[in-house]
This record gives structure tokens, C-alpha cells and sequence, in this order.
């Protein structure tokens, strides 16, 4: 690419010196003069010749590379990168239309951030988003209303592949969310992944007053225990790069049963550690053997909305 861009250099140099000579034969064809129209073809030329040479780029990287995100990488590195040469190739054709470079820069960011601004403020989200990195592909985050896993990052947008709404968990709803970069300066930002890449999760267990329920929480006390030792193993092992951007205390890591009393009954709370995308999962193992164990345990019974008629009298 850059010895096409030399090449465009080249022939703008040999049209400035040939300007007055471009001039003294009039207009051609549309009217324009030839200086203009050898402008036009070179900046057509010059764009063709970017492009090409970033798909023949592709087509080597596809053919050598089999892992989709490499490839995603280079597609998205390489747009970036023709996009930057195609400009300064128009600008090194069109810097003898222009009396002023500096001139016409202000002009135009000038006209950018009165008619544009959105997209003004969707490039500098773009650019916070590259250079402050909140979120990177394939991270959960949720911004505004909106959750999901980071499937594209652009100039202008990134897209999300949305969970939960209607789907009753933290699981895919197959929808592909655009959400405009400038929503990092406006909306809040939660990160599932970054950082700390694990998540705290309870689940409420109400048994009866009359139910032992020292032993229930005695029971709940081994099962998470038992359940949730492999990740409190992984996040009290090496922490990431990642984690000495935040000042993060991850205090206490196994987990625990808390209790309180409700209208209902006792309420034992489990709260236990579990990876971002494997809530539901988990939950459904913890209440499997809650409730096999609490079915081979008389002495404990699950609590539930009940009404109980006292009559005075021997009726």
C-alpha cells in the first residue's frame, strides 16, 4: 500500500507542476479541466487500488488461517487501515485544490460537529472504547436497558447479542443489539467479565418455623461447599493483567448461608461464587440436590404460602 501511495504522491506532484499548462487547454469533457479530471481519475485509481490490495490481504489470511476471531481481527484492522490511506491519498491528489490545508481541516471539522455531531460523538466513543478498553469482544456487559456478549466493535457502533429480556435467565434471546458508541459518555456501563471475572449468586430457601432448620442450613452450608470448590480454586489462583486496572478487594470467596426470618417461615440465603455465563446452570444444580437432600430429611419442609382456620369451640 505504500508504494501506491508514493505512486499517487508522484503523480501529484507532476500535476502541480503541470497546472498552468492544465489551465491553458480549457475545459474537457463535463466541462472540467484536465488538472481536475487527472485529480479524479487518480483519486479513483488510488481507492480501487486499496481496496483490491486489502482483499488480496484477506484472501492470503483466509486462506493460511482457520480461527474466525484472527481472521474477524484482521478484517476489522485492515478496514481501519485502508480507510486511513484512502485519505491521505485524496489529500495528497487534492492538496494543490486546497490554498490552505489548515484552513480547510478547520472548515471541515468545523461543518463535522455542527452537522454530524452524533457521529462526532460516536467517533470519540469509538475512540475511548480502542483506547480505555471497557469492554473487548466477547465480553457481557450491559449499557442502558441493554445486555449481552460483544460480538462487533465499530466506528460509529458496537453490537451486543442480547440475553435475558424475555428469556427468563442470563441466556441468548438471539437478537443482534447496534448500540451507538456515544452511549459510554451517557450510560451507565457494567462489565461481567472484566476485572473480576466472576459473579456473586444467591438463592432463597424458606423452610417451615417447625422445620430443624440448623440442620437445613447445615445442609446448604456442604452443598455449596461441595459444589462451587473448583471456581473459588480458580479465582484465588494467579489473577489476569486485567485485574491491576481496577483496585478491586475480592475479600471472602467461598460461600455462605445466611439467615433471616420472613412471614413464611425461615429463610436461609445461599451466596456463592459462579462464572458470568453459568448462573442459571448452577442454580439448577444447587436445587436438584436442595431438593433431594431436603426429600431424605423429614425434619425439613419447604415453606409456602398456607392459611390455617382456627374454630372456637367443639364444633
Amino acid at each position: 500500500m505504500s508504494l501506491g501511495i508514493r505512486a499517487l504522491a508522484r503523480a501529484a506532484e507532476m500535476i502541480q507542476q503541470d497546472s498552468a499548462a492544465a489551465s491553458a487547454l480549457g475545459g474537457g469533457l463535463l466541462g472540467l479541466a484536465s488538472g481536475t479530471q487527472m485529480k479524479i481519475l487518480l483519486s479513483f485509481l488510488g481507492i480501487a487500488l486499496i481496496v483490491l490490495l486489502r482483499r488480496a490481504l484477506l484472501g492470503l489470511v483466509r486462506k493460511r488461517i482457520d480461527d474466525a476471531a484472527v481472521q474477524y481481527r484482521w478484517t476489522k484492522n485492515t478496514r481501519y487501515g485502508a480507510l486511513v490511506l484512502a485519505l491521505l491519498a485524496l489529500v495528497l491528489v487534492w492538496s494543490a485544490a486546497i490554498n490552505s490545508l489548515g484552513t480547510f481541516l478547520g472548515l471541515l471539522s468545523a461543518g463535522l460537529a455542527i452537522a454530524l455531531k452524533d457521529l462526532v460523538a460516536d467517533f470519540a466513543g469509538w475512540v475511548f472504547i480502542v483506547a480505555r478498553r471497557p469492554f473487548d469482544l466477547g465480553d457481557r456487559i450491559q449499557i442502558g436497558p441493554h445486555r449481552g456478549d460483544v460480538v462487533d466493535r465499530g466506528i460509529f457502533q458496537f453490537a451486543i447479542m442480547e440475553i435475558g429480556n424475555w428469556v427468563e435467565a442470563d441466556q441468548s434471546t438471539g437478537r443482534v443489539i447496534h448500540v451507538p458508541n456515544a452511549q459510554v459518555f451517557t450510560e451507565p456501563l457494567a462489565n461481567y467479565t472484566a476485572g473480576f471475572p466472576y459473579l456473586w449468586n444467591e438463592l432463597p430457601v424458606l423452610v417451615t418455623f417447625e422445620s430443624d432448620w440448623k440442620r437445613a442450613k447445615q445442609l446448604l452450608s456442604a452443598l455449596a461447599t461441595e459444589l462451587t470448590t473448583g471456581v473459588v480454586a480458580e479465582a484465588q489462583g494467579p489473577r489476569a493483567h486485567a485485574d491491576r486496572r481496577l483496585l478491586i478487594n475480592r475479600g471472602r470467596l467461598t460461600p455462605a448461608v445466611y439467615t433471616s426470618k420472613e412471614e413464611a417461615g425461615v429463610l436461609l440465603t445461599i451466596r456463592y461464587l459462579c462464572r458470568p455465563r453459568q448462573r442459571r446452570g448452577t442454580a439448577e444444580v444447587f436445587w436438584e440436590r436442595i431438593l433431594e437432600a431436603f426429600a431424605e430429611s423429614p425434619d425439613i419442609e419447604f415453606a409456602y404460602p398456607t392459611q390455617r382456620v382456627l374454630l372456637d369451640g367443639p364444633e
